[in-house]
């Protein structure tokens, strides 16, 4: 394939034409008119094809061109052959040498190199930023990919999702993560051909670092005999409550040990942290440094996006003229398309607004769509372009209080819970299309009816992390959220929990069936924290085993401690494993599968990496 620069394309187009006429179009070309081949290099597996191309730079230079392999026209079986079209071929048996690609008559030239399956060149680790985690690279040909299995010894137990090759082949580097500090670690590549073969690299071995025993958040676990805790690991964002430099975006295993954390700046903390599709993290921070970042297992970053990028993508969009930042928080959402939606905290100053003095500062949300390759807002919403300010439960000041988003599949849109409206509600999102318009409210006061006895106890005060638990997401469908509870009313007569006489306030988990047609919603199971009251924070899910997983995190009944708790999900629901986190607010603390995409991590291969603890 010949790539001649914009300002020759078209004399070449009249050089070939005149060319073919003379009965002389496979001719070398006049002149030295390369400027480069490409790729400059590759690494392909025997009998593996590669596409080459020629850059001139001569505006009457011939497209037509003899491409050589080491010299000679065409190759030949022993080094590989090539095409007039640059298309090389590799021998079936890797041969010792290496092959230059070239083209006959010009400058510049190509190396190509055979992988050799039978004496692959070793791989080699070494450490990162972070000391829980290694750089495993290896030579690998391209279409090639490779994982890493590792563990305490050579029976691994544990393995990191596949890394692809560079497009022309190449070192692939895996980051490998999950690791418990000061241990050595044994780990081995296997790389997975283009033909569909496997090779295995020789085993290396990995010393992790050490974690100052200063800095490690308190944490302890509790395994009751109860069923089998669901596979996977805890992935923490922890908030200073009230100890201070303790690490707080944080993975561990079951048994409560650290095996992955990020190091956030001082006084920064995640608001919150996700595992992205890629195995990136990405992170909305929180505290002293405010912005959004993709980062790597090592903890490089990958992208950053600052509220100076997103304040001058909607400098000119009135729902943001006068009003003042204040910036994001709780909750981010990575869209099917790869935008992301930004949650943020937006205030005005109120004038002329009735029933609110002049002068009152209100504070509400907004959702943004950005949309990453270009760095711009492509739609925005605003709570007041569609919210009544008449409607406070808990005051305007604070007045709505987004903690999350989460998307609809089913028809696009999006679902936002507002915990100081006690709603969750479906906004016209349609894939960036839509209005804007508030399709329902859920909660009391909101657009659905409950049965009788189940208004208004069971409806949502104060909610965290509304997750959707059937396979559809509109329609007829099944949500599940962390219902904290605040001021719940709890009889006919609209009597606040913890009011005399009337029942203690409590936080509950409920998963509810909602109808959109006939807007009513009945309760599918519940499980009732009769004892456990969290105002704040929290988050809820079912796990693949069918257990279900919620994070506590600010009982008034349990000071400065967190816990997290996995129950079975029956009518009864009895505790399998628990958490307790000390000094710090869990923010959010649920199970992912592993550190990553793909990759499942029983508790079983943990239980046997490390030494788990009972209490």
């Amino acid at each position: 394939m010949i790539r001649p620069s914009a300002k020759c394309v078209v004399v070449c187009l009249v050089a070939v034409f005149l060319g073919m006429l003379a009965g002389c179009a496979s001719g070398p070309p006049i002149g030295n008119s390369i400027v480069q081949i490409a790729p400059s290099s590759a690494l392909i597996a025997p009998g593996q094809s590669i596409q080459f191309e020629a850059i001139v730079n001569i505006p009457n230079a011939s497209p037509l061109f003899q491409w050589e392999v080491n010299a000679v026209v065409g190759g030949s079986p022993s080094t590989g052959t090539i095409t007039s079209a640059g298309i090389y071929t590799a021998p079936a048996t890797a041969p010792a040498q290496l092959m230059q690609i070239g083209i006959r008559k010009q400058q510049g030239t190509s190396t190509i190199t055979v992988y050799d399956p039978s004496h692959p060149a070793p791989g080699s680790v070494t450490s990162t930023q972070n000391p829980l985690v290694a750089s495993y690279s290896i030579a690998i040909p391209a279409g090639a990919s490779v994982y890493v299995k590792f563990g305490k010894d050579t029976t691994y137990g544990l393995s990191t999702s596949s890394v692809p090759a560079p497009s022309t082949g190449g070192t692939a580097t895996v980051l490998v993560a999950g690791m418990l500090s000061s241990t050595t670690y044994h780990m081995q590549a296997v790389i997975q051909l283009p033909n569909g073969s496997q090779l295995m690299d020789s085993d290396q071995t990995f010393v992790t670092g050490a974690i100052p025993a200063s800095v490690l958040p308190s944490i302890t676990t509790q395994f009751t005999g109860v069923d089998t805790p669901s596979p996977g690991v805890e992935l923490l964002s922890l908030i200073p409550n009230p100890t201070p430099n303790l690490l707080n975006a944080v993975a561990t295993d079951l048994a409560g040990n650290v095996i992955w954390y990020y190091n956030l700046p001082a006084g920064a903390y995640p608001f919150p942290i996700k595992l992205l599709p890629n195995g990136h993290m990405l992170v909305v921070t929180g505290g002293s440094v405010n912005d959004i970042r993709e980062i790597d297992l090592a903890g490089n970053i990958i992208h950053q996006i600052t509220a100076q990028q997103v304040l001058a993508s909607v400098a000119d969009i009135p729902s943001f003229q006068n009003a003042t930042w204040d910036g994001f928080n709780h909750d981010i959402l990575l869209l099917p398309n790869g935008h992301l939606i930004l949650l943020a905290s937006i205030a005005f100053t109120m004038n002329n607004q009735p029933g609110i003095p002049d002068g009152t500062p209100v504070e509400g949300n907004a959702l943004i769509d950005w949309d990453v390759q270009q760095g711009a807002a492509v739609w925005t919403w605003s709570t007041f372009d569609h919210m009544d300010l008449s409607y406070a439960p808990y005051g305007i000041n604070d007045w709505t209080h987004g903690n999350a988003v989460i998307y609809s599949p089913d028809d696009g849109n999006l679902i936002f819970s507002m915990r100081n409206q006690n709603w969750i509600a479906k906004i016209n999102y349609q894939d960036g299309k839509g209005d804007g318009t508030i399709l329902w409210r859920f909660g009391p006061n909101g657009d659905f009816t409950l049965p009788n006895g189940q208004a208004p106890i069971e409806w949502n005060y104060g909610q965290h992390f509304p997750t959707v638990q059937s396979p559809n997401s509109s329609g007829v469908f099944s949500l599940m959220f962390f219902n904290n509870g605040n001021n719940r009313l709890v009889d006919s007569n609209n009597d606040i929990c913890s009011s005399p006489g009337v029942v203690d306030c409590y936080s509950s988990v409920p998963i509810l069936q909602l109808n959109e047609y006939d807007k009513t919603a009945t309760v599918l199971w519940e499980n009732v924290l009769s004892s456990s009251y969290s105002i704040c924070c929290g988050d809820a899910l079912v796990l693949p085993n069918g257990n279900v997983e919620f994070d506590v995190a600010y009982d008034i009944y349990t000071p400065n401690v967190s816990y997290i708790e996995e129950v079975t999900k029956t009518q009864s629901p009895e505790l399998v494993w628990k958490m307790n986190v000390q000094g710090q607010l869990a923010y959010r603390g649920f199970r992912i599968p592993s550190l990553y995409p793909g990759q499942v991590w029983t508790t079983y291969a943990q239980q046997n990496m490390r030494k788990v603890p009972t209490h």
